[in-house]
Parts: C-alpha cells; structure tokens; sequence
C-alpha cells in the first residue's frame, strides 16, 4: 500500500482544536489516512501545549525547537497553517478552507465562534455537507455550558476521582489526561458515523460533544453499580468494586496484578500461596464471599504474596492459567519485545530531528495506518496551504 493511502484517504478535515481532546482525535483520523490541516493561532505561539514542557526536541545544535513532548504526543500527520481568526482576513481563510474539507473540528466555549462567523449555524448554510464537531467542558446546552472545562475539572465533576485513590487519602487524578482522550475517542466514532450519513444522506450536521458527558459516559460498571444500588462507590485503591482478588500485590522485590475471575482460578492461586484451606472456606469460597470479606481475605494472601519473588509469582501464576501481570515503569514498557513486536514505539524524521512516538493501536488488516509526517513545527505548512489552489492535496 502506498504510504498516502489508507481507509480515510482522501477525507479532509480542518481542525481548530488544540491542547489534547481534539488533537487525540485528529491524529487518529489522520492515521487513518484523512489529510488534516491544523490551524494555529499565531498570536499565541500556536497550540498551548507547544509550550508544555520541557522535554523538548533539540537540534543537532542543541537548540530547542517549539516540539514538546505533549504537543507530539498528539499531533502528527497534521499540516500547521498559522491563521488569526480574529481578523477578517483569517476568517475569510477559514470558511475557504472549510469549503474543502468533509469535517471541522473545535474546542472553543459554546458560542466563541459565532462572533468570527465561524460557528456551524453559520458554516452549515454555505456549506450543508460539513461534520462540524464541537469539544467543550459542559456541552453546547445545560447551566454549565459557559463554563471553561479542563481535564482535571471533568475527572472532578465526572466522579472518576472520587473512585481513584488510597481508600484513606484524597480523591486522586488519573496519571494522564485519560478524560481528554476518551473524550478524543468519542469524537473520533461521532464524526465517522456523521460521515457515513453524510455519505448516504448528503447532509452533514453537528456533533456537540462535552467533556464531562464523555467522563461521566466512562464510569461504566461503577456508574451503574450506583444508578443499581444508591450505594455511593468508595475508593479501593487498585482493588475492583465486583472481583477479589483482583489488585496489585506486593512481591519481594516489585509488585503484580493479580486478576482472579473465578473460584477455578482462586482455588489454583491458593494452592500456588500454600493455603489451599482458603479455597473451602465459606468466607472466601465464592466471589460474593471473598467480596464481602476482602480485607480479611487481603490479611492472608499480601504477606503470602510478599513471600515470593515477583518473577516466581508471574511464571507460577501463568503456568497455572491464573491471570498475572506486572507492574512495570515506562523504560520498562518501552523495553519489552510485546511493544516492539506491536510496533507501539515509532521512529520519525521531524525538522529537527528524529523523534520517538507511541504508535497506533489499531491494526486494520487490509488498510493499515500510516505514518506519513511527524508532528510539524508552527505555521510550517502556512504558505504552501494557504497558496495552493487545493488547500488539501498532500
């Protein structure tokens, strides 16, 4: 397969996002094979998160260049085109740009374009075909709706942190932006089921799209162990609302994950810990049992775990057929043959330099993602962009 192609090719998409929602998701569409140009506010600098860092990507002078590590985290296959929206100059751009593309996506506040012309109830008279997806914190409609949204504020409002964290410390973020990106993903299946019905309908439409939905639409099993019970969830640490064991343990030199989802693999985990007694014990012999009673179960199984080498427990665990994993740190992760072997650690040439990114997940028998540009520096595709007849030709 030509490395232009994919199964997105030939889709446009104009992107006004920035930070991490909207660039998590159109990096996926671009991967896919969609050409995306991304507007960039040259008052600011750019995206937000050029600034993020460090780390940056240096020269081979040792000079810093505006690539920080989160900014490319997100960004490749994307043109840069510097535009101002705020002039009248930039705006005409905008909607010529728009009059190419299949699908524009933002993460103004509700309302922050309108006053450009830029908004969809604008955009979709002139241009009825558009998937126009609009990224806020609350939602185009409700009383949060002009409320600035960030991360951190929707795994707070979202109810993810009150689930995360020591049982007996503050509520706890997770380690990455995980609502901004799930956020991102949910965007990604909305715009394509738009352009399926674009495709089919010949009508675009907008897809209003909030951070905290998406969050609050993530807390899966505990959401609705709640909307079920009325019991509101309480922290557990690393341990599971409906399965124990199923937590990290800490071994003699490191820790693992045990997953134990059923009594089968339970019985085999205690003969492996030398307490086969535990298996027939009614505290502990079903799941609902060792749930009700899971700290006097953990009283036993922690030390008896602590007793081995984290080694022994992963290969006597797998030989077993007992769910086990490690705990590893981010050298670690990167340095495993399953990363290599899942090609998740790629090499590309950017204007500075090479540079290392996560790969894509995804892995599409027939029409593979590709890689075909690094993440690019500010405005380095303006002119080529805004001069071309074809804003959109690769």
């Amino acid at each position: 397969m030509a490395a232009s192609e994919g199964p997105l090719k030939g889709v446009k998409v104009l992107d006004l996002s920035r930070i991490l929602a909207g660039p998590t998701c159109t990096q996926l569409l671009g991967d896919l094979g969609a050409t995306v140009i991304k507007i960039e506010n040259p008052a600011t600098g750019g995206d937000d998160t050029r600034q993020w860092g460090p780390p940056y990507v240096e020269d081979a002078e040792g000079n810093r260049s505006d690539l920080s590590a989160y900014f490319m985290s997100t960004n490749r296959n994307k043109k840069s085109v510097a535009i101002d929206i705020a002039t009248a100059e930039g705006q005409a751009e905008i909607k010529r740009l728009a009059s190419h593309a299949d699908i524009l996506i933002e993460n103004f506040k509700p309302g922050g374009l309108a006053k450009y012309g830029l908004d969809y109830a604008s955009l979709a008279q002139e241009l009825p075909g558009l998937v126009y997806c609009s990224i806020s914190g609350y939602g185009q409609t409700g009383p949060n709706s002009s409320k600035p949204g960030y991360d951190l504020m929707a795994q707070g409002y979202g109810g993810i942190m009150s689930l995360t964290g020591d049982p007996d410390g503050a509520p706890m973020k997770v380690g990455v932006g995980i609502a901004d990106v799930m956020c991102g993903m949910y965007a990604t299946v909305g715009i394509l089921a738009a352009l399926r019905h674009r495709d089919q309908k010949g009508e675009g439409q907008q897809i209003d799209l909030a951070l905290v939905d998406a969050q609050v639409a993530w807390l899966i099993n505990e959401g609705v162990n709640y909307l079920t019970s009325g019991q509101v969830p309480q922290r557990r640490g690393n341990g599971h609302p409906n399965i124990v064991p199923y937590d990290v343990y800490e071994t003699a030199d490191g820790h693992v994950i045990l997953a134990v989802g059923n009594d089968g693999q339970f019985r085999r985990f205690c003969d492996f810990i030398e307490h086969p007694e535990l298996a027939d014990d009614p505290r502990f012999a079903t799941n609902p049992a060792r749930l009700e009673n899971r700290d006097a179960l953990n009283a036993v199984l922690r030390p008896a775990v602590q007793a081995y080498d984290m080694a022994t427990v992963i290969a006597e665990l797998e030989t077993r057929k007992v769910p086990v994993g490690p705990v590893q740190t981010m050298d670690q992760v990167f340095a495993t043959d399953q990363v290599a072997a899942r090609q998740m650690q790629i090499a590309m040439q950017a204007a500075p330099g090479e540079v290392n990114l996560i790969g894509n997940p995804l892995k599409l028998s027939r029409t593979p993602v590709t890689y075909r540009t690094a993440p690019p520096e500010f405005g380095a595709d303006t002119q080529t962009v805004l001069n071309a007849k074809n804003p959109f030709e690769d």
